[in-house]
């Protein structure tokens, strides 16, 4: 180590904090016998403690194993596309299991952690009688299914005590609305004449906002959306959510569905973005009011089904409403 890193530069024949007079053989450079010390603080001053380093900033993490969840979204990608364009039939199969594994994760959470006891029957029954029913009949035996399924549920849980039953039949009726009945919208976009394009756009917009809230808020994040909600999620995100879903409302506005056109895509991706956001807030509120991080276990790295039906199940309604409205029924 060289004296100039104690905070001085020496002079020439005498270095500074040896104890050598000049012209010794010490300070004409010969080899010192003795090591250096640093200068004595002031008198009466007590000796300063060298400063801590400064610790090295934390490196941003996703919270979840990224390369088992990709891999995962790239299967469940997998088969959805193929059920999508091999037989609309078993496209909606695909809705209906997805329907009656998300009704019984939220009903078993809402059992295990508020002591809340929707009846699970009647909502999984009557969860895919609506998303057939929508299917074949639109959204007048969308509606009707709702209504019959409510009534069930108001019924069902006639058979056990008393004690909150109305608090266990609004449960229900609310995850009746929550998964299946928005869920219906799905299906009804498949079935008009273009119907797997829709539910493509659909399915692509609500992805690729997604992704776009998650590189830019990684990136760039720093003011807070909702801390008291969803600390993670920025307003950086939210504008990168929307604007990856208006380019790509554009593109597949102008270039997969019949009769669109790119100003409509555009319109259409803001509207996706921002029920995206709002329906995994909303979900975030009600696992945030439960006290969990995810619904589910039975997908790795993403928690479970309704940890992935939250942005796309409110998002199903405005972009079927959307579609209708620019291109007609199909």
């Amino acid at each position: 180590m060289n004296d100039s890193s104690w905070g001085a530069s020496p002079r020439a024949g005498h270095a500074v904090g040896t104890p050598y007079p000049a012209g010794s053989a010490t300070g004409t450079g010969a080899r010192r016998k003795t090591p250096l010390m640093p200068s004595p603080p002031p008198s009466g001053e007590p000796p300063q403690p060298a400063p801590e380093p400064a610790p090295a900033p934390a490196k941003k993490s996703a919270g979840r194993n990224l390369g088992q969840a990709i891999g995962v979204g790239l299967g469940l990608g997998v088969v959805v596309l193929a059920a999508l364009f091999v037989v609309k039939a078993v496209f909606v199969g695909v809705v209906v299991a997805a329907v009656v594994v998300g009704v019984w994760e939220l009903t078993s959470r809402l059992a295990e952690r508020k002591g809340i006891h929707a009846p699970l029957i009647p909502i999984a029954v009557g969860g895919a009688a609506m998303v057939v029913a929508g299917y074949v009949r639109g959204a007048d035996g969308a509606w009707v299914a709702m209504a019959l399924t409510a009534l069930a549920v108001l019924v069902w849980r006639m058979a056990q005590p008393p004690e909150d039953y109305l608090r266990d039949v609004t449960a229900g009726v609310f995850t009746a609305f929550y998964v299946p009945f928005l869920a219906t919208f799905v299906v009804m976009m498949l079935a008009a004449d273009d119907g797997p394009r829709r539910v493509l756009t659909f399915l692509l917009l609500t992805v690729i906002s997604d992704t776009g809230a998650y590189a830019v808020g990684w990136r760039f994040g720093s003011h807070r959306l909702a801390p008291r909600i969803s600390p993670g999620k920025t307003r950086e995100g939210l504008a990168g959510a929307m604007s990856f879903a208006m380019i790509a409302g554009a593109l597949l506005m102008q270039y997969l569905v019949d009769d669109g056109h790119w100003w409509q895509g555009i319109l259409l991706g803001l509207a996706a973005a921002t029920s995206a956001t709002l329906g995994d807030l909303g979900e975030s509120m009600i696992k945030r009011d439960l006290g969990i991080k995810d619904m589910g276990t039975l997908l790795p790295g993403h928690g479970g089904i309704m940890d992935r039906l939250d942005s796309l199940l409110p998002t199903a309604p405005v972009v079927w409403l959307l579609l209708v409205l620019f291109v007609g029924q199909g």
